[in-house]
């Protein structure tokens, strides 16, 4: 398979990394040119992951093995490959096919279930290396702003879609029904193949890993912040796991209200409303319950998911927290501080294999 399915073929004389001659570029509408530059720039480092895995059918007494596959995007020129791990989940054989056409195994490096983020690696040749995307910053990301997404859905090789950003600080169930945080929503159509792949701004960085989690939503796409991401990777690459501190809840960000930011002296104009609680966790056991906003840490200030991670990523297990929280009272919101001893969890399922 080949990049927009072109043969391997020499370019016409003139034809920029696209295909498209200079002077054809230049025609296009400023909308156009901005995506065609987007495609040219990230398209290279964009791959299929194709996987096999051994699945049980109904009636049968052995497994079978079937092939699926999924989306991916070269981050290090050495081969390292951003994925959903969903993507790779159970495989038994991964092949990466480069955006040439070039098919190389690939190794899992890790995975982390919490974030459905995986990294997989590619060989490289000596003195060779890879086309690789720049990662942007995610937390730059504002309503209105156009995305590109590239991917392979249903198996074909190189699809390009376009929209904006719709929301942003979804909290939705993921695979496996965990609750990922800090959600990218788009309009850019996500299909199931396209999992893995970049979600890219105008300037040709990848903001999101692409993920199709709501296959009932018409017109819904989502994708993994970039900044969530790539703390994910370097923990994976780091310690070949991911331990975090936890509250032992989820939640997504929220705007404030002007009068509640006044009355209770908050200075971020969002904070956190918490939609879920585990049980038995570190929150539930200091009495904190879903819909309590939480709008501080300590003396920290709270707007998104993301500061809550930061925040706490530099703890060690049974550290106290003051979490600052709003209460809904029969009377309104009431301020409110709860003391957490904070947990320290690996992923689920985090793996290491190496060649």
């Amino acid at each position: 398979m080949a990049w927009f399915g072109n043969s391997r073929e020499a370019p016409r004389p003139g034809a920029g990394a696209g295909g498209a001659a200079p002077s054809e570029i230049a025609a296009l509408d400023a909308y156009s040119q901005a995506v065609v530059n987007v495609v040219n720039t990230v398209g290279p480092a964009v791959v299929q992951v194709g996987v096999a895995k051994a699945v049980m059918t109904r009636g049968s007494v052995m497994p079978r093995v079937a092939e699926g596959a999924g989306s991916g995007v070269i981050f290090t020129p050495d081969g390292y490959i951003l994925t959903n791990s969903h993507v790779v989940d159970g495989a038994q054989r991964i092949t990466v096919t480069l955006a040439d056409g070039h098919d190389l195994p690939a190794d899992l490096v890790g995975v982390d279930t919490e974030t459905d983020v995986a990294i997989v690696r590619v060989p490289t040749e000596a003195g060779r290396s890879l086309p690789s995307a720049k990662l942007g910053d995610s937390d730059k990301l504002v309503v209105g702003q156009l995305v590109v997404a590239i991917g392979s859905p249903a198996g074909l090789q190189s699809t390009v879609t376009t929209g904006i950003v719709s929301a942003l600080h979804r909290t939705l169930p993921g695979y496996g029904g965990r609750m990922i945080e800090d959600i990218i929503q788009t309009d850019a159509a996500v299909n199931p193949g396209n999992s893995g792949g970049p979600l890219v701004n105008s300037r040709g960085e990848v903001i999101g890993i692409n993920v199709a989690i709501l296959q009932q939503a018409q017109g819904l796409s989502f994708a993994i912040p970039i900044n969530t991401v790539n703390w994910v990777a370097s923990m994976i690459m780091r310690n070949g796991e991911v331990r975090r501190a936890v509250l032992g809840i989820a939640g997504q960000a929220g705007q404030l209200p002007q009068s509640i930011r006044r009355t209770f002296h908050i200075e971020k104009p969002s904070a956190v409303e918490i939609a879920t609680v585990t049980a038995g966790g570190p929150a539930q056991r200091a009495g904190i319950q879903p819909g309590d906003v939480i709008y501080k840490l300590d003396d920290h200030p709270i707007a998104t998911v993301d500061d809550i991670r930061r925040y706490l990523e530099r703890l060690a297990n049974g550290a106290q927290v003051r979490v600052g929280l709003l209460h809904m009272g029969p009377n309104g919101p009431v301020a409110a501080e709860a003391k957490v001893n904070v947990q320290i969890a690996s992923s689920p399922q985090t793996t290491v294999r190496r060649r």
